[in-house]
């Protein structure tokens, strides 16, 4: 499931905080050096070929940090299989979705890192056509070493308000979807002996988050699975760790009723003029950050999807990683 752009439909009020999106968005790897008195260089942390001959997964590849991660693997050395759901998730979200042609975008940017592709359009509540899907690209590929699984869903509701499928299609493709993405892949790394599995949680599955009861319980029980996980498949030198990112530079945080959340949160009511809302929300997000970065570059998740699919992670298991701009020093622990 790709993270599809967001738009507002007319029918929306002020009392629903309705907007969707798949992962969040990341483009590419980027790492600082210095040398003597020269300026700090922006390199690219994920070329070379320390995934050299590794086979990849990646869920919700089509567009945000799926497309970021494959890319990235990619230019680490690994051949990538990438799956998205390309269809409309929640119907009541009125946000346009990923396209086949999003998902062949992305398989045109692992081409260009000169690695094999092939795509799958898949949902991923639908175990026996994950199961389906993981038998072809180990037939195809030659097995699976690394299992990004990204893919989930963003719906803001009032608990008061919410449907009954508001909360179980939510809780249905984040939480369960991860799960079923880890039953139908692992099994492959299981036969290899040795595997990589890291699912995308979010820094609002570690505190309590307005109008999102759903959409932090999925996220919250997506940490609680891959510890479980952790401990499960360690026997198979399968290492399980979480990525949590943090507000990232993308339309799912870049939206009109994401500023109005911020605005409330903070006291204040929303204008309705969105450029306007915009700005105050980016000063209020920049005033808070510890590292004064109000959005998250897209380009600094991928280093660390790498990192732990990496062997340089082989003794790295049960662990969750934060790109948050520094907001993780609010947590307790």
């Amino acid at each position: 499931m790709g993270q599809p752009e967001n738009k507002r439909e007319a029918s929306q009020t002020s009392s629903r905080r309705t907007f969707l999106g798949v992962g969040s968005a990341a483009m590419a790897a980027a790492a600082f050096s210095a040398k003597g008195s020269e300026p700090m260089r922006r390199q690219d942390a994920t070329s070379g070929e320390i995934l050299q001959g590794k086979v990849a997964v990646v869920t919700g590849a089509a567009r945000g940090i799926g497309r970021a991660a494959a890319v990235a693997l990619a230019r680490s050395g690994a051949n990538v299989a990438g799956i998205d759901i390309c269809a409309v998730v929640d119907p009541r979200s009125g946000v346009t979705p990923a396209t086949q042609a999003d998902l062949d975008e992305t398989g045109q940017l692992v081409r260009q890192a000169g690695r094999k592709w092939q795509s799958f359009v898949v949902d991923q509540r639908d175990l026996p056509s994950l199961r389906s899907t993981a038998t072809q690209i180990e037939r195809d590929f030659g097995g699976i070493d690394i299992l990004f699984a990204n893919a989930g869903i963003q719906s803001f509701w009032p608990i008061l308000e919410m449907e009954d499928s508001d909360w179980h299609t939510t809780i249905d493709v984040n939480l369960t979807g991860t799960a079923n993405a880890i039953r139908a892949f692992a099994p492959a790394m299981v036969k290899r002996g040795s595997g990589r599995i890291i699912v995308t949680t979010s820094t609002q599955g570690r505190h309590g988050t307005l109008y999102a009861s759903a959409y932090s319980a999925s996220k919250w029980g997506i940490i609680g699975l891959m510890k479980s996980t952790a401990l499960e498949l360690g026997k198979y030198k399968i290492t399980v760790n979480a990525l949590v990112p943090g507000l990232i530079d993308t339309p799912l945080t870049r939206h009109e009723e994401r500023y109005a959340q911020v605005l409330e949160l903070a006291g204040r009511k929303p204008t309705g003029n969105v450029k306007q809302d915009e700005e105050a929300a980016k000063t209020i997000l920049q005033t808070r950050s510890p590292l004064g970065v109000p959005w998250i570059d897209p380009a600094d998740l991928a280093p660390v999807v790498v990192f732990l699919a990496s062997d340089a992670a082989r003794m790295v298991s049960g662990a969750t990683y934060d790109v948050t701009a520094g907001d993780s020093a609010n947590n307790t622990a």
